[in-house]
């Protein structure tokens, strides 16, 4: 992992709706409008985390149809262990400076 997917996965932990958001998916994988019911947030709004979540590995997003025909966006929690401390966000600096590196010698990162 580098320190801009670290930074990705702290950003997207780092807001209370979105930590509402993945307190909700991990009880099962449910569609938006629920989600959103339970939330109580408008649909839009909800996107918007799920994007920042789903950017971070953190959550699955899949559509799929009704039985009616209706489109549904479902979402679940993506199998995570989120563990930050010092080794963590060394080792992410390390991955930087190799793909740095790669990039100094002319190799794809």
């Amino acid at each position: 992992m580098t320190s801009e997917e670290l930074l990705t996965v702290l950003a997207a932990v780092g807001h209370a709706q979105r930590l509402r958001v993945i307190a909700e998916v991990a009880g099962g994988r449910t569609y938006v409008s629920e989600l959103a019911r339970r939330l109580g947030i408008s649909r839009p709004l909800l996107y918007m985390h799920l994007e920042r979540l789903e950017k971070a590995g953190l959550v699955v997003g899949s559509l799929e149809l009704s039985k009616s025909g209706k489109a549904l966006k479902y979402f679940e929690l993506a199998p995570f262990d989120l563990r930050v401390n010092a080794e963590t966000i060394t080792a992410a600096v390390a991955a930087d400076a190799e793909g740095t590196d790669s990039d100094v010698k002319g190799n794809p990162t």
